[in-house]
């Protein structure tokens, strides 16, 4: 045995282990559940359900580091806390509290009831676990069936022995993958809980763009006043004198007219300048690509622009990712002292990736109010996320990432597929549960009750492959689903690549 099964292997009888401690959780927070709606004792849900997420959360830590399964928590985003009104009191429905704290536990309390994935979490720990872990421990479970059947002098262990041997290197590896893609099925976010997560981001996002704005229009507003305003009453004064003069002292009056005209003009510049800050024309007109080549030709660095675009995004992501270019050239030269810039824009899939290093001093710190707090806060809009790496003595890097800026065709489920995943789904407990494990529970003890257990009215030689072969073909089915589930997102979000490539 090399090292790989025997890895394998080692790891299927932890997982074994870990659906047993499952099973004892899951035991613990039903008697929570049972005791929090029969006898009232409802300040015990709350703990059980955490207890259950927890073993969750164990669990998809274990898929990720051992299958390489990556399962996003499901969880619907917690409520906000309860506001008091303006006299103190905290309203909950028709009544009123002088303290938060049972509106509050009313409002978790609810938000644990309703959200799928507690009661998800506790349909894992019981049979989807339990199934897992005997699919990843099947080898020495073959092992222990093979030893205990040699010692009751039944020879047909040592074909167990054999099976669990032989088939260890390809079956173990396997089946440790195939627990991940089990736990995936059941314990991932569902749609309802991606589209509330989301929801709840972009409300916060919302609120800090909708202060961003309000703080943009007091700055365009103060610059008109301060600026354009202030030229054009001077330029209206200055008319005003010359009108004065035109009949006592013409010359002075031409005087000031031209003086008019240039004041005219320079708080035409004003404005021009601040509708280039608004909204470049350029970016409507000629793109996110040309934009930025424009940008870097103003820049006082030496910058130099790569461009990898096949597609123009939205106008208002275009719009955010320009100006958190414009920011992070203006933070180079104000704050780095750098003199070369590098701007790479690309698409990879359906996200939209800037890359902008300078050559500057570094020490980077968005809490320092260099523009990255802003720059976050814009991108947060549209999902975006910003890497930071700013070494003291530079270079500094800036890595902003734009999912979803590209648009993306889903290709719909094929018939075939569909009609799969919707039998494997329905049907893979009848095999594996009532005609395997159950029967198998029957068998070894001893029970002389068949009842519809088909293994057991056949010979007894083909009553123990029957009943593993219905539990394989439980298993089968169980895994056939989880990939045909897990093939078709991956090719979802594989779409908008080669949407754009």
């Amino acid at each position: 045995m090399n090292r790989r099964t025997a890895v394998a292997v080692a790891r299927g009888l932890a997982l074994f282990s870990l659906a047993l401690l499952g099973q004892l959780v899951a035991l613990v927070v039903l008697a929570g559940v049972l005791l929090s709606f029969i006898f009232g004792l409802v300040f015990l849900f709350p703990p059980a359900v955490r207890l259950a997420r927890a073993m969750a959360r164990l669990n998809r830590r274990v898929i990720r580091e051992w299958g390489g399964i990556d399962v996003e928590e499901p969880y619907l985003p917690p409520p906000p806390p309860p506001r008091p009104q303006r006299d103190g009191w905290y309203r909950e429905g028709r009544s009123l509290y002088k303290t938060p704290m049972i509106p509050a536990f009313n409002l978790r309390l609810n938000w644990l009831l309703k959200d799928p994935a507690t009661w998800r979490d506790l349909a894992f720990l019981l049979p989807g676990a339990w199934v897992g872990g005997l699919l990843a421990g099947a080898p020495l479970l073959l092992v222990v069936l093979g030893v205990a059947q040699l010692a009751g002098g039944s020879v047909l262990g040592l074909t167990w022995l054999v099976l669990a041997v032989v088939s260890a290197p390809w079956y173990a590896p396997w089946a440790v993958r195939a627990y991940g893609l089990v736990a995936r099925a059941l314990l991932g976010p569902t749609e309802k809980a991606r589209l509330a997560r989301r929801v709840s981001t972009l409300a916060r996002a919302r609120t800090e763009v909708a202060d961003s704005q309000a703080a943009e229009l007091r700055r365009i507003e103060r610059d008109l006043h301060d600026g354009a305003q202030a030229r054009l009453v001077a330029v209206g004064m200055t008319i005003g004198a010359a009108e004065q003069l035109m009949e006592s002292d013409p010359a002075a009056a031409k005087a000031l007219l031209a003086k008019a005209r240039d004041a005219s003009s320079d708080a035409l510049q004003e404005i021009r300048r601040l509708v280039r800050g608004i909204h470049p024309p350029v970016l409507a007109e000629r793109g996110l690509g040309d934009a930025v080549r424009a940008m870097a030709l103003d820049s006082p660095l030496r910058t130099h622009v790569t461009i990898d675009l096949t597609a123009r995004p939205d106008a208002p992501l275009e719009s955010a990712a320009y100006f958190a270019v414009s920011e992070l050239l203006t933070n180079a030269a104000r704050h780095g002292d750098a003199t070369e810039a590098w701007i790479d824009l690309s698409h990879h899939g359906t996200a939209l990736r800037i890359t902008v290093t300078d050559d500057g001093q570094g020490g980077a710190d968005p809490s320092r109010g260099t523009g990255l707090t802003g720059i976050e806060r814009r991108i947060a809009a549209f999902d975006g996320v910003l890497a930071l790496s700013s070494p003291a003595g530079g270079p500094t890097t800036v890595v902003i990432e734009l999912p979803r800026a590209f648009e993306v065709r889903r290709p719909p489920i094929p018939r075939w597929r569909t009609v799969t995943m919707a039998l494997c789904w329905t049907l893979c407990w009848i095999p594996m549960i009532p005609q395997g494990f159950v029967t198998m529970g029957f068998k070894l003890a001893g029970s002389s009750e068949k009842a519809w257990f088909l293994a057991l009215y056949l010979p007894e030689p083909f009553q123990w492959p029957v009943i593993v072969g219905m539990i394989a073909l439980g298993a089968t089915m169980l895994t056939v689903a989880s990939v045909l589930t897990a093939q078709h997102k991956e090719r979802h979000s594989e779409a908008g690549a080669h949407e754009c490539e």
